[in-house]
């Protein structure tokens, strides 16, 4: 039992040395750590390139896929009867008009014609005649009527012999090329009466035929310039000269016709091209496409820093689309948008801002 108690007093008396010497003796503080650490090194921001917005009047393109059109295209056909005795003309012939195309055998209608300028000349003389009878009163004046009637019949009759020969020769009603030959010379031995021999287009001025989605039509104006460029390489200018005010009940589309100057024949009838439209200016800022992204809500757009470097979202609008680049609208005047590094950054967070010119070496 003496052991014991021994054992325990000295147990007490080295706790009450244990806490006593919290108090007596010197020991590091909170403050004196602190003191002697180094000081913690600043946080260093993302680096993001930059680049100033600029906002100018930017005039749009609408472009669209078409294909060209002869203005007037003609099916030949002659209106009398006859055998082909002539043809003038061979398939790719160019020819101006009141070119003779080809000649239908007579059938008697050059003596039809003499026979009514016969019978003309008659009805004359025997006008002048009866005047003069009429005059000296030899002769009832109600016969003046008569007369004068027939000799209009006669001129009439006169008209139409000639008429009826004229068609005999087939002309050319405007400047074109034969593009189809159907018939031979000794064609049609009975009668050639509304049989078809050919076909010409005209090529001066040619067209350029595109249709135009409903929200673009209310732009379409008449006389508005266009550039065309063919499938294969040659570029030509026109003016718009005809927009339809109804739309295809298939596709909802309005066809435009833009007239092209044509006078050597070197655009073809029905190749493919593209139609450019400049449209109304409108302000826009073009940015590098890599740029676009979306915010949390799903709305597209791009992120700029502000005067104090916090990374801000601004939702554009789309002007027109290039290959590398985009005109947008939507961001102020003098933005600071960020190209490079935007898909690494989020709304609210301070970041360090470089020129895009600068080498970027993004870093926390």
């Amino acid at each position: 039992m003496k052991a014991s108690r021994i054992t325990a007093v000295g147990l007490v008396a080295g706790a009450a040395l244990w806490i006593a010497s919290g108090h007596f003796l010197p020991h590091e503080s909170h403050e004196s750590r602190a003191a002697i650490q180094p000081p913690a090194t600043a946080e260093k921001l993302f680096r993001v390139a930059v680049q100033d917005s600029n906002i100018v009047q930017h005039r749009r393109k609408l472009v669209l896929s078409g294909r060209t059109e002869a203005e007037r295209k003609l099916t030949l056909a002659a209106r009398t009867g006859g055998v082909l005795t002539e043809l003038r003309v061979r398939r790719g012939s160019r020819v101006e008009k009141g070119d003779v195309i080809a000649v239908l055998s007579d059938e008697a209608r050059e003596a039809q014609v003499a026979q009514a300028r016969a019978l003309l000349e008659q009805r004359k003389i025997e006008l002048e005649a009866k005047r003069r009878l009429i005059e000296l009163n030899a002769v009832p004046r109600l016969e003046l009527s008569n007369l004068e009637a027939q000799h209009k019949a006669a001129v009439a009759a006169l008209a139409i012999a000639e008429a009826e020969r004229d068609r005999g020769v087939i002309t050319a009603p405007w400047k074109g090329m034969i593009t189809e030959l159907t018939s031979e010379v000794g064609g049609a031995a009975f009668s050639f009466m509304g049989k078809e021999f050919g076909q010409m287009v005209a090529l001066d001025p040619m067209l350029a035929v595109a249709e135009v989605s409903e929200r673009r039509w209310q732009g379409m104006k008449v006389g508005q310039p266009a550039e065309i460029r063919l499938i294969s390489g040659p570029t030509a200018q026109g003016k718009i000269r005809f927009v339809s005010p109804s739309a295809s009940p298939t596709t909802r589309t309005y066809r435009i016709e833009i007239e092209i100057p044509n006078a050597d024949g070197a655009i073809p009838d029905g190749i493919t091209c593209e139609v450019t439209i400049p449209l109304d200016p409108m302000p826009a800022t073009r940015i590098p496409r890599s740029a676009l992204t979306y915010s949390s809500a799903g709305l597209i757009g791009v992120r700029a820093v502000n005067l104090q470097g916090i990374v801000e979202f601004m939702p554009i609008t789309i002007v027109e689309d290039e290959q590398a680049h985009m005109w947008v609208g939507g961001i102020a005047d003098g933005a600071r948008v960020i190209v490079q590094g935007q898909d690494f950054v989020r709304d609210g967070q301070r970041v360090e801002p470089v020129a895009a010119t600068a080498p970027l070496t993004a870093q926390r």
